[in-house]
């Protein structure tokens, strides 16, 4: 061991200066190549937001049954942010921010290029990045050569995100309001038609069934006992009766069904009225943490790790380089 360690210091006691005039060469190189002049300094702003759990208002906030009601207030949770982070990465919220900046002039894309959308996509993920952190937040973080644009794009990222969650939400609660609606005005229409039949019935005669049957029956009873059956009175008697033997089912089917229909009628409005909350809610779908800011220090390049690496991999491959001459040399000596 202490032979070979011996050997290796010995070794690079003899090539001590290409081991260090490369690497300090390659530095210097790096560091001049580093420089704002040859790559353009980039900033980096960032806007951190928690999804909420709550995604009906009305559920939230109005009197339910059959459900444990929902905190507007609770922070979403895993799934949540992964919803977000779906969102984020559509197509419209990239779209809309290509748009808003003029993305393919701003990141100097050839627009004859027959790429060029390729190229403008590749651009955008480069400099725009979501992730989920691990406080189960999202952070939207926005790369730029303008310190100020990365944080305008970084916020309207953010207010995209909300908007478009909303209008996907809207959509689906506007279909379910207007399922809701007609099955509330069918509900209406089949009432207003049974009210107009008892109203008709009404008009014959039929008012309450049960009670004017017990009543007719009663008098009728007593009329013939006191006049006899022949009696004018005993045979009106008997016509009134006729008349709620005639229609006396038809009413009592049509009240029956008529408190049914109020009873599902108060359900639905009910129902009517959650999903109009719903549809018109404007209840952020977000809570923001931060907004972005302009970024005083850029992020990238970092100079000194770039001459960190270029110093460190151009030792390593002058060590490879020394390292293969002199095995040759040696397999050279050793066959001749």
């Amino acid at each position: 061991m202490d032979y070979q360690s011996t050997n290796l210091i010995a070794f690079l006691y003899k090539w001590r200066k290409p081991l260090l005039i490369l690497p300090l060469v390659a530095g210097v190189i790096a560091a001049i190549l580093s420089a704002p002049t040859f790559i353009a300094p980039k900033y980096q702003s960032s806007v951190i937001l928690y999804p909420s759990t709550t995604n009906s208002v009305s559920k939230a906030l109005l009197p339910q049954t059959g459900y444990a009601d929902e905190d507007i207030l609770e922070f979403g949770a895993e799934e949540e942010a992964e919803q977000l982070l779906q969102i984020l990465n559509s197509d419209e919220i990239r779209d809309s921010i290509v748009e808003m900046y003029n993305l393919m002039e701003h990141y100097e894309i050839d627009q004859e290029s027959p790429y060029k959308m390729t190229e403008l996509r590749e651009t955008f993920s480069d400099n725009v990045d979501f992730r989920r952190t691990e406080y189960m937040s999202v952070e939207i973080s926005v790369l730029d050569e303008d310190p100020q644009t990365a944080a305008d794009i970084a916020n309207d990222i953010s207010g995209l995100l909300d908007r478009v969650k909303r209008r996907i939400q809207r959509e689906r609660s506007r279909i379910g309001l207007s399922i809701v609606q007609n099955a509330y005005d069918q509900i209406k229409g089949e009432a207003k038609s049974l009210e107009n039949g008892l109203k008709d019935l009404r008009l014959r005669g039929v008012h309450d069934y049960e009670s004017q049957a017990a009543v007719y029956s009663e008098q009728l009873a007593i009329a013939i006992v006191e006049r006899g059956p022949n009696d004018s009175r005993v045979k009106e008697l008997k016509n009134q009766m006729d008349t709620l033997a005639k229609y006396g089912g038809r009413y009592v089917d049509m009240r029956d069904e008529l408190e049914l229909l109020k009873e599902e009628e108060i359900k639905v409005k009910t129902k009517l009225d959650q999903a109009k909350v719903d549809y018109h809610q404007n209840l952020p779908s977000t809570f923001k943490v931060n907004s972005a800011t302009p970024a005083e220090k850029k992020t990238y390049p970092i100079r000194s790790l770039i001459v960190l690496i270029s110093m460190i991999g151009t030792f390593v491959a002058t060590m490879i380089v020394i390292l293969s001459i002199t095995a040759y040399k040696d397999v050279r000596k050793a066959q001749s």
